[in-house]
């Protein structure tokens, strides 16, 4: 058993290194003096050189506002897909949970293309509308996903009490069950605001001319040879998403632990 266990912690040892180990090399690269790949000091230029670029940052505030707003809205339509697919019975919720998990299945290249085929026949012209809806529609399965199992923890006679006290029931929704689905709500928008920020292929697919985001600039920089400043922009996208991930698994999970202990005393 001591055998077994030492080579399961060796070969999962070996899938961390190989996938973290090259974005490791990415953002020491990012902190090197010079542009080679030898190590000649640490150095800060490349950020400075980052935050001095008009390009970069048009980008950055594109990336981010599209997200914000793809995010948002991917969260409400995903709540309310949530409440009306928990109110169905039988095949048909199932049906429709098979439904939402398609696309996530789906590959992006297919979405890409599906959502750019979809514009170009309703005569709809390439902008940042047109990435904003491809990012709402890719984002909304990820957010039912999150918020699904939480709104099946939820006690129904809570909702129905209140209901039958006088309350409406979009007030009660609103006062209680959507405290209940706060949690998985949290961890649904950061989800989706962390793949939009990441997406590429769609967003390649659906945008207009003239318009960048962080990761179609990056695609566009790696064809005529990878400058410093982009190891720079990946090491703080990384650090970014990361800290978001962390706050969207641990941060909902502590508070409810926290509620409880502070019940239980």
């Amino acid at each position: 058993m001591r055998v077994k266990k030492f080579f399961s912690q060796i070969y999962m040892a070996l899938i961390f290194i190989f996938m973290y180990a090259p974005i490791v090399t990415l953002m020491v690269l990012s902190f090197n003096e010079n542009k080679g790949r030898r190590w000649s000091g640490f150095s800060l230029k490349w950020y400075g050189e980052l935050f001095q670029s008009d390009m970069i940052l048009s980008a950055l505030g594109n990336t981010l506002l599209i997200a914000f707003i793809s995010a948002t809205a991917a969260t409400v339509l995903g709540v309310l897909a949530c409440v009306g697919i928990n109110s169905l019975k039988g095949k048909a919720r199932n049906a429709y949970l098979a439904l939402n998990n398609i696309p996530m299945l789906n590959s992006e290249l297919v979405t890409g293309l599906a959502m750019m085929l979809a514009f170009i026949a309703f005569g709809i012209s390439f902008g940042y509308a047109t990435i904003i809806v491809a990012h709402i529609t890719f984002c909304v399965p990820y957010v039912v996903l999150s918020v699904m199992p939480k709104l099946r923890q939820t006690d129904k006679s809570v909702y129905e009490a209140a209901v039958d006290l006088g309350a409406k029931p979009v007030y009660a929704f609103f006062k209680v069950v959507l405290p209940e689905l706060m949690p998985g709500i949290v961890s649904g928008y950061l989800l989706a605001f962390t793949m939009s920020l990441d997406d590429f292929i769609i967003t390649h697919f659906t945008k207009g001319a003239g318009i960048n985001t962080l990761s179609t600039l990056i695609y566009s920089e790696v064809r005529k040879g990878i400058k410093p400043s982009m190891n720079a922009l990946s090491t703080i996208l990384f650090v970014s998403v990361l800290i978001l991930l962390c706050a969207g698994t641990y941060g909902p999970g502590r508070k409810k632990k926290t509620e409880k202990r502070e019940k239980v005393k």
